[in-house]
């Protein structure tokens, strides 16, 4: 079995540095591949663009996804994945600092797996990161195929 890896679609350097400290010092191995837009994630998960002919069988164990995405927001991703028949297994978690509740709702409504808003701080988001990635990629039994 290999070890899964981690598609964070974040477009905040600084929370993409966050990001990669927690998941290290909460002991997540597992690799972290970063799209920094919306539309370029699609662009991966689907083989288009730059990453044409890229193995969309290699998808992610963990998609984590930031709502305010340039280019195509995070809704959109989140529609894509979750309407496509291979990809809508792959658990979604929102990451995202929005509060507004009617983002908790639509990102339920449309399958996200969890929402987590980001906290401030530090220590307590790497443990929220490190309780997110224990369950999700080692916890977790997901479908085969």
């Amino acid at each position: 079995m290999t070890t899964k890896y981690i598609l964070l679609v974040e477009d905040n350097p600084d929370d993409v540095l966050l990001t990669r400290r927690a998941l290290t010092k909460g002991h997540i191995i597992n690799e972290l591949r970063v799209m920094e837009d919306g539309a370029k994630a699609l662009d991966y998960l689907f083989g288009k663009g730059e990453f044409k002919g890229r193995d969309t069988a290699d998808s992610p164990g963990l998609i984590l996804l930031d709502l305010k995405l340039p280019k195509v927001g995070g809704f959109e991703v989140l529609e894509a994945i979750k309407t496509d028949p291979f990809l809508k297994r792959v658990p979604v978690v929102i990451l995202t600092s929005s509060r507004q509740e009617e983002d908790v709702v639509r990102g339920y409504d449309m399958g996200a797996n969890s929402y987590i808003r980001k906290p401030v701080d530090f220590e307590v988001f790497v443990e929220t990161v490190a309780q997110m990635g224990m369950y999700w990629l080692m916890m977790n039994e997901a479908p085969t195929e």
